[in-house]
């Protein structure tokens, strides 16, 4: 494979992610992790929901992991930056959320997924080839 790829997008933290000390709520980084996974695959030609239509092939998450480092706030301009890690038996995406003025890093994360084939629900335990190929692990 040459070179990881990323995506990287562009957020401004809304008032309802606060919880009551006024800082994001713990599970709202994952959403902001899913905006920028999902930004990656569109970016390099993966779109896994027509994929569901077309193979019958879902990519459920199975794992997930946050590190929160600095807490954000309302209206903190951040970015999201999603590295694809591997993509043979699962596709693995690395997250760093960080303040758009000063770089300061927020959060680590990463998201597993794998293939299931339905409706049998058969983990298939790699990634199809058509995909790997587009993501440049073929």
């Amino acid at each position: 494979m040459s070179g990881k790829k990323t995506f990287e997008v562009r957020l401004s933290v809304p008032f309802y992610d606060l919880d009551p000390m006024q800082i994001v709520w713990h599970g709202n980084y994952l959403n902001y992790f899913e905006v920028a996974r999902a930004a990656l695959f569109d970016h390099y030609g993966v779109d896994l929901y027509g994929y569901y239509g077309r193979e019958g092939i879902i990519f459920p998450i199975i794992r997930t992991s946050t590190k929160h480092i600095i807490p954000l706030r309302h209206r903190d301009d951040i970015v999201v930056k999603a590295t694809l890690a591997d993509a043979h038996i699962k596709l693995v995406v690395d997250f760093e959320i960080r303040k758009a003025l000063c770089g300061d890093v927020c959060a680590r994360g990463r998201t597993e997924q794998v293939a299931v084939k339905t409706p049998q629900m058969e983990t298939l335990f790699s990634i199809p080839d058509d995909i790997r190929k587009l993501l440049g692990y073929a």
